[in-house]
C-alpha cells in the first residue's frame, strides 16, 4: 500500500515539475516577448514601421524571442492599452495623445488645443523644445518614449455638408470615451458628443448614432468612414500626435546593446512616420474624392468664425483638458517661433 496520501503525491509531483522547469536550458526558460498594441490599420505605414522595429529587436535578442504587433485596436481602445501595459499584458504601444494622456496628462498640449498650430514646422519646433522634459515625465511614470510621430490633421467628416461651427450643432459627434472633459465642453456649447471606441465608429455612423467623425484623412480612407460620411470640411482642426512607448520594466530588462538597437530603429521609424503621414494627408483626400468624397472649403469669413470659435475654447481647455503650465509653455514657444526668436 502506498504510504503517501493523495495530497502528498500531488505536492511531490508539483515540486518535481518545478525543479524540472528550473533545470531547462536558459534559452527556453527565459524566452523574451515584446507585445505592442495600436489602433493603426494592419499593413499601414505605421504597422510596417512597428514591424521593422521588431526585426531590430529580434536581431539583438536570443533565438526564442517573440515580437507581436496587435493592430486595428484588437487590444481595445487607447485607454485600455495603457491599462494593459501597466498590468503587463502589453509591453508597449503606439498611441495618440488620447492614450498617452492616460500616462502623462501634459502631452495633451500637442493635440487638444484646436487650430493652435498653423503648420507642421510649428508643431515640430514646439515638440522638440518640449521633448526632453516630456520624455522625463513619461519616464517618471514608468514608460520610455522611443519615437514621436503624427498622423495628419483632423478634419470633420459628416453625413451632411457643413461649413460653420453653428452648422454642426444639429449633428452628433463621435467622441473618445476616455475624454470626459472634452465632452463636457462640447455639451456646454450646444454640441452632442457620443462617446465610443474607434471600432464602433463605422457601424455607429451607418445606423445614425453619430453624424460627424473628427478624423485624419488617412484614417477615414483606411476605415472607409468617408463612404458613410461623404462630406469633409477642409480645415486643420488639430494634428494627431503620437508616440511609441515601452514600459520601463521592459526597457530595463534589455541589454545595453538591445536598447541601442531598438532606439536607433525607433528613431528612424519616427522620421519615416512623420514624413509619410504628412504626405498621405493630400494623397488620401485625392483618393477619396475619386470615390465620391465632397470637400467643402470655408470662405475667408467662415475661417474667421472657426478661428474665433477655437480661441474662445482656450480658457475652457487651459487647466482642464491641458494642464495650465503646459498650455502656457506651448503658447510661449509658439510666440518665439512666430516672432523669429526660435532657438
Amino acid at each position: 500500500m502506498n504510504s503517501l496520501s493523495t495530497p502528498s503525491r500531488l505536492l511531490t509531483a508539483f515540486v518535481f515539475l518545478a525543479l524540472a522547469w528550473l533545470s531547462l536550458p536558459n534559452c527556453m526558460a527565459a524566452d523574451k516577448q515584446l507585445r505592442i498594441g495600436s489602433l493603426v490599420p494592419k499593413n499601414s505605414l505605421y504597422h510596417r514601421q512597428l514591424m521593422d522595429i521588431g526585426e531590430a529587436w529580434r536581431a539583438a535578442q536570443a533565438e526564442n524571442s517573440k515580437y507581436v504587433v496587435y493592430p486595428d485596436g484588437s487590444q481595445g481602445g487607447e485607454a485600455e492599452m495603457a491599462r494593459r501595459m501597466r498590468i503587463g499584458q502589453l509591453q508597449g504601444a503606439l498611441l495618440s495623445v488620447v492614450g498617452l494622456q492616460e500616462i502623462e496628462p501634459s502631452i495633451t498640449a500637442l493635440q487638444a488645443i484646436p487650430m493652435l498650430f498653423r503648420s507642421w514646422e510649428e508643431l515640430d519646433y514646439v515638440r522638440e523644445k518640449m521633448r526632453p522634459s516630456m520624455e522625463k515625465k513619461f519616464l517618471d511614470k514608468g514608460f520610455v518614449v522611443l519615437a514621436w510621430g503624427d498622423a495628419g490633421w483632423v478634419r470633420f467628416f459628416s453625413k451632411d455638408a457643413a461649413l460653420k461651427p453653428e452648422d454642426y450643432k444639429k449633428m452628433k459627434f463621435f467622441a473618445w470615451g476616455s475624454e470626459p472633459d472634452q465632452q463636457a465642453i462640447m455639451k456646454s456649447l450646444g454640441y452632442t458628443p457620443v462617446p465610443l471606441e474607434t471600432s464602433d465608429i463605422l457601424p455607429a455612423i451607418q445606423t445614425g448614432m453619430i453624424n460627424v467623425v473628427p478624423s485624419t484623412p488617412y484614417f477615414a480612407l483606411a476605415t472607409q468612414i468617408y463612404t458613410s460620411a461623404p462630406h469633409m470640411l477642409e480645415i486643420n482642426w488639430a494634428p494627431i500626435v503620437g508616440a511609441l512607448v515601452l514600459t520601463k520594466k521592459t526597457w530595463d530588462d534589455m541589454s545595453p546593446a538591445t536598447q541601442a538597437a531598438i532606439r536607433t530603429a525607433s528613431e528612424k521609424a519616427g522620421v519615416q512616420i512623420r514624413a509619410k503621414a504628412r504626405q498621405e494627408v493630400d494623397e488620401a483626400v485625392d483618393a477619396m474624392k475619386k470615390r465620391g468624397l465632397i470637400v467643402s472649403r470655408p470662405s475667408a469669413e467662415q475661417m474667421r468664425e472657426w478661428t474665433e470659435f477655437a480661441e474662445k475654447l482656450y480658457p475652457r481647455i487651459r487647466g482642464t483638458m491641458v494642464p495650465a503650465d503646459t498650455f502656457d509653455e506651448v503658447q510661449a514657444h509658439l510666440k518665439d517661433f512666430r516672432t523669429g526668436k526660435a532657438k
